[in-house]
């Protein structure tokens, strides 16, 4: 069999050359092993050797060996007064002088006074608190750490038909990459072939697996949940996700909160009073009861519970998604009174999406959206992916356009299944700008902010699609959540047009809104919040990065924001869900509320624990054991931290997929809401034979479609909403929504029938319009109430996407 240095065609089975080389990583660096291991388990190993030495010592004393057994306490103090001395150095070289102190003079005292047995118990107890912070760290840091464990390490890339096993330094964008069953994806990438499944929950907290289509983006880090499938790598591994997230990481375990040199402030004024009162005792009983008064005094909570509840802290912000670097910041965040919110990316979902599919009457709404989705999926404008995103949520058959000619700044003509069609600006679409139809899809574009995009078949106008920017269905609870939780003003920054931008503010309940703002702007408004309080950040752009540097705490969409943006902030939201930053807000004033009750708590019982202490109730022997159970219960309170809030708890599967079913239907149900406006809109033209055509198609669509999607609801998704809030009746006002819907469904019915196969007239005209536009209201708000209300508790319900497309030169829509 071929060696590890054999020729590359000739190593027939992978493993042997892999298995080889792990052999020769693994005897080059046994030393550095036993070394790590020794310096990962210490605590342990000196947790074991005290307790052995003082139930030896124990032993010994009831064999009548006094002697022998003073000798192996005093060892056992021994250990105890190194461990201190070396804490007390290290406190000194990171420029602190705390309680170690107080733990030496109680061991050193002990054993000045031959109080051994006492000065045994101090180690144990030295030793027991070394171990029970360094389980605790461990266990805290472990949603941390996982990332870094995680990380890929190497590729499978095709060189020419072979596949060839490669580090992951050596993959560059553009490789084609194999990723099989089971295996992270290695770097920031596109799936090419057939559809991908795969487990994002690492980034997102997603449990359920995700289908990504050809041509769709995929994030390093995440698993294959399927069977094995091809990517085109769009990033090195260093520029890619996974490996931002890992240097994020890396910067959040170094960190140390304010908190945490605030509890070593409190430590000095603990020492002073520490020594005074031993000084006290000395004059009342004698070096043994001052001892006793140094055993109860010594520390651990004051010196473990802070760091514990922090990083605690930011192990289930990890958890949900939010990667803060370091304790430093949640302590910061937990202070901060003022947001200030960029818009696009942020409080919107950054990509453009088709809002409404306005036909002009020769072509059915759904048949036009197909042509043009059809003929987009050539297109290189950064809107055609919308286009086609928004006809394949509505089930559009798409088929391939031939013959097709793309103009920048204009549009892009060809033939989709015999037909010439064209999509592009109003004057490429060969319409009038008088026409009725299309000065109120401009009107509305204008006033929402929006932006039109044309289409003409067979050389006749067919209707308009509207595109926006929607707004986040959880934005609107997680500006009332913040409220909550204690963010007295929030204040919106954009660089977009004033209109557009109080109308968000306006639907989201911000306090000001601060528009057409430049990085330098922001950067002033920044500066302007600071000098009022404490002010956080939150933004995607490389626009916003100088000012998330600049506030208090910075906070970046990392899903699908700008790297500059992650980069410059001090917390990156990691999955692409606006409603984490009100979870980690109130997760931050949560961790620093239980740090400070943990040393608080034990500085109390400490103090009390003195005074008994010193007045030669408690003696050494006893307090050192009293000391040890309250350093167990001040950590315990500590790690409550680690516990998710409450009210925090996720979604079961089965209520998540149910929120997710929906969320998927609303996206059909919003077509069928655009075509119930366009059918009363159509009644104001002259054809009113092509009018009717058009409202009993919406009728269908109401009774056919929305209908069932409604009573569905009203049937699973809210009762298991209702268990969700622990309520019998909680989703009552929704429900009567539901019921004005169907009712007014069958007063279009009985309408329509009443009217019959004949023209309207004009009672019958007011009537229609009537109804179709009260139901485009109410149809329209309650889906939008569903989704921030409801639809939007589920965990992440469609992945940002990673690869940006092209944008054409110059500006199509108008």
């Amino acid at each position: 069999m071929p060696g590890p240095n054999g020729p590359p065609g000739a190593d027939l089975c992978p493993w042997h050359g892999a298995a080889g080389q792990a052999t020769i990583v693994i005897v080059a660096t046994a030393g550095p092993a036993r070394s790590a291991w020794l310096t990962r388990y210490a605590a342990v190993v000196l947790l074991v050797a005290t307790v052995a030495g003082l139930l030896t010592g124990g032993l010994l004393r009831l064999a009548g060996a006094a002697d022998a057994a003073d000798l192996v306490w005093l060892a056992v103090g021994g250990c105890g007064a190194a461990y201190a001395l070396w804490a007390m150095a290290d406190s000194v070289r990171h420029h602190r002088l705390g309680v170690d102190v107080i733990a030496l003079l109680a061991v050193g005292g002990a054993l000045a006074v031959r109080e051994f047995l006492a000065a045994a118990v101090i180690g144990v107890m030295l030793a027991s608190g070394r171990a029970l912070e360094a389980w605790a760290a461990g266990r805290a840091n472990r949603d941390l750490s996982a990332l870094l464990e995680r990380a890929p390490r190497a590729a499978r890339r095709y060189h020419g038909d072979v596949l060839e096993t490669v580090s992951l330094d050596l993959v560059r964008p553009g490789d084609r990459l194999m990723v099989a069953p089971g295996d992270l994806v290695p770097v920031d990438g596109t799936v090419a072939g057939p559809t991908a499944v795969l487990d994002e929950s690492v980034l997102t907290g997603e449990a359920l697996p995700v289908d990504r289509p050809d041509g769709d983006g995929v994030r390093s880090g995440v698993v294959n949940a399927g069977g094995p499938f091809d990517l085109v790598a769009a990033a090195t591994a260093e520029d890619s996700t996974y490996a931002g997230i890992v240097r994020l990481v890396s910067e959040a375990e170094t960190s140390q909160a304010p908190f945490v040199r605030l509890a070593d402030r409190y430590a000095i004024w603990f020492l002073l009073v520490t020594l005074v009162a031993a000084a006290g005792a000395w004059v009342l009983g004698g070096a043994a009861r001052a001892v006793a008064v140094l055993v109860v005094a010594t520390p651990c909570p004051l010196i473990l519970a802070a760091p514990v509840a922090f990083v605690s802290g930011l192990s289930i912000s990890a958890r949900r998604g939010v990667v803060v670097k370091g304790g430093a910041v949640l302590e910061r965040l937990a202070r901060c009174t003022t947001l200030l919110i960029d818009k696009t990316g942020t409080l919107t979902s950054g990509r453009p999406a088709v809002a409404a599919v306005i036909p002009a009457g020769t072509v059915p709404a759904g048949e036009m959206l197909r042509l043009a989705a059809s003929l987009d999926q050539v297109s290189s404008h950064v809107l055609a992916g919308a286009v086609i995103r928004a006809a394949q949520a509505r089930n559009c058959r798409l088929s391939l356009p031939t013959q097709t000619e793309e103009i920048p700044g204009q549009g892009i003509r060809g033939t989709v299944g015999g037909r010439r069609v064209a999509v592009g600006t109003a004057a490429f679409a060969a319409v009038s700008p008088s026409a009725p139809w299309a000065k109120r899809a401009r009107r509305r574009a204008r006033v929402d902010g929006a932006m039109t995009v044309f289409v003409a078949v067979d050389d006749v106008p067919a209707g308009v699609l509207v595109l926006d920017d929607p707004v986040r269905p959880d934005a609107g609870a997680t500006i009332r959540a913040l409220r909550r939780g204690g963010i007295a003003r929030i204040v919106m920054l954009t660089g977009d047009r004033a209109e557009v931008a109080d109308m968000v503010g306006a639907i989201i309940g911000v306090d000001e809104v601060l528009a057409e703002r430049s990085p330098a702007g922001k950067l002033d408004a920044v500066r302007m919040e600071r000098r009022r309080s404490p002010t956080a950040m939150v933004g995607d752009g490389i626009n916003d990065a100088p000012a998330l540097a600049l506030a208090d705490v910075g906070v970046a969409m990392g899903a699908r924001g700008a790297s500059a943006a992650s980069e410059a902030a001090d917390a990156v939201l990691t999955v692409d869900r606006l409603d984490r930053l009100g979870e980690v807000a109130a997760l931050a004033r949560r961790t620093r509320r239980i740090a400070l009750q943990s040393v608080l708590a034990g500085m109390v019982l400490s103090l009390a624990a003195m005074g008994v202490a010193a007045a030669g109730l408690l003696p050494a022997v006893w307090g050192a054991m009293l000391q040890e159970a309250i350093d167990v219960a001040v950590i315990l309170n500590a790690l409550r931290a680690l516990r998710p809030p409450r009210g925090a708890a996720p979604l079961t599967p089965v209520d998540a997929a149910l929120t997710k079913r929906f969320h998927d239907e609303h996206e059909a149900i919003r077509a069928d809401i655009e075509e119930v406006r366009a059918a009363a809109e159509a009644l104001d033209s002259a054809d009113t034979a092509a009018a009717m055509t058009q409202v009993r198609h919406a009728a269908r669509l109401l009774v056919t479609e929305v209908g069932p999607h409604e009573d569905a609801e009203q049937r699973m998704l809210y009762p298991a909403l209702d268990r969700l809030f622990g309520g019998t009746d909680v989703t009552a006002t929704m429900s009567r929504a539901h019921a004005e819907i169907a009712h007014q469904i069958r007063r279009l019915s009985e309408l329509l029938e009443d009217i019959g196969p004949g023209m309207p007239d004009e009672v019958d005209l007011a009537d229609l319009r009537g109804l179709l536009y009260g139901l485009y209201a109410i149809l329209r708000l309650h889906t939008a109430q569903e989704d921030e209300s409801y639809l939007s508790l589920g965990d992440e319900m469609t992945a940002p996407e990673t690869a940006a497309v092209p944008i054409l030169t110059g500006a199509r829509p108008q």
